[in-house]
C-alpha cells in the first residue's frame, strides 16, 4: 500500500511539472531581433536556369536565354496572426541577376523576432523612388553604375524585368547575325504624363514551416523558385514570332501580367 501511495505521488509530481513546462511554452515571449535570408533560385520550368541552355516555351518556341535580371523592392514579412514587418524602404531595393549568383541571395537584418509565414515584395522600382532626386538613388538604383543596363535614360525609368535571348522563331538581327528576342519591362504609371503601371506586388505563403527569427540564432532561409518560362504563359501564351520585342509599348502589360506568377516559395529552412 505504501509503495502504491509513493508511486501515485511521483506520478502526480510528474504531471504537475509537465503541465508547468507546457504553460511556460505557451507564455514564452519571443523578443529581440534577428535576420532573414531570401534566395531567388532561377528556374526554367522544372530545370535550373542556365544561360545558353535550350528550353521550350508554352507556345512551343525553342529559346536560349542570355539575360535574366529583375528588381525586387518593398519587402514585407508577415506572421500567421496578420502582423507584419516592413523592411525600411531605403534598405529594400535589390537587383537580381542570373549571371551573378551573389545578387540573388538577400539578407534582411534587424527583423523583430517571431515566426514569419508570408513574404511579399514588389517586382520593379516604385514610383516614389523612380522620381526621387538622383542623389537619393544609390547602389543598384544609381543609373550610372549599379543600374547600368536596367535604366531607360530617355524615359527616366527603370527596367523592372529584363529578359533577352535567341530563338529560331525570332527575326534575324542584321548587326549580330543572331535571331534575338528582347523583353524589357518597366513603367510605373508616369510622372509628367500617364503611362502603363507595370509594377507587380507579389505575396507568397510558406508551404510548410514558418521562418523562425530569433536573436543570436542563424537566419532562417526563404528559398524561392523563379520560373522565367512563366513569363511566356498564363494568362497569355507569347509567340516570339509575333512579338519578339517588348519595351515600353502596350504589349509590356501582357509580359508583366505573365511574369507576376513566376515566383513561389519552395521551402523554408530553419537552421
Amino acid at each position: 500500500m505504501k509503495n502504491i501511495k509513493i508511486s501515485f505521488l511521483v506520478l502526480l509530481a510528474f504531471v504537475f511539472v509537465f503541465n508547468a513546462c507546457k504553460d511556460d511554452e505557451k507564455t514564452e515571449t519571443i523578443t529581440g531581433f534577428g535576420s532573414v535570408e531570401i534566395e531567388f533560385d532561377n528556374q526554367a520550368g522544372d530545370k535550373s536556369l542556365v544561360l545558353g541552355n535550350t528550353y521550350k516555351t508554352a507556345f512551343g518556341d525553342t529559346v536560349k536565354f542570355t539575360t535574366f535580371n529583375y528588381y525586387i523592392s518593398n519587402i514585407v514579412l508577415g506572421k500567421a496572426d496578420g502582423t507584419t514587418y516592413t523592411v525600411p524602404k531605403n534598405e529594400s531595393y535589390f537587383l537580381c541577376k542570373q549571371d551573378d549568383a551573389t545578387t540573388r541571395a538577400i539578407t534582411i537584418d534587424n527583423v523583430p523576432a517571431g515566426d514569419y509565414t508570408t513574404l511579399s515584395f514588389v517586382v520593379g522600382v516604385d514610383s516614389a523612388k523612380s522620381v526621387s532626386a538622383i542623389g537619393e538613388r544609390t547602389g543598384v538604383l544609381d543609373p550610372a553604375t549599379g543600374a547600368s543596363g536596367m535604366y531607360w535614360s530617355w524615359n527616366s525609368g527603370y527596367i523592372f524585368v529584363k529578359v533577352e535571348g535567341t530563338s529560331p522563331a525570332a527575326p534575324l538581327d542584321a548587326g549580330s547575325g543572331e535571331r534575338i528576342f528582347q523583353y524589357h519591362t518597366g513603367l510605373f504609371g508616369g510622372y509628367n504624363s500617364t503611362t502603363l503601371n507595370n509594377l507587380k506586388t507579389i505575396k507568397l505563403t510558406a508551404p510548410d514551416e514558418a521562418a523562425e527569427v530569433r536573436e543570436n540564432h542563424e537566419a532562417p532561409h526563404f528559398h524561392l523558385y523563379v520560373d522565367v518560362l512563366q513569363m511566356f504563359t498564363s494568362p497569355t501564351n507569347i509567340s516570339i514570332a509575333e512579338n519578339p520585342y517588348s519595351h515600353s509599348g502596350a504589349y509590356s502589360k501582357t509580359v508583366a501580367d505573365n511574369y507576376a506568377d513566376m515566383f513561389i516559395i519552395d521551402h523554408v529552412h530553419n537552421h
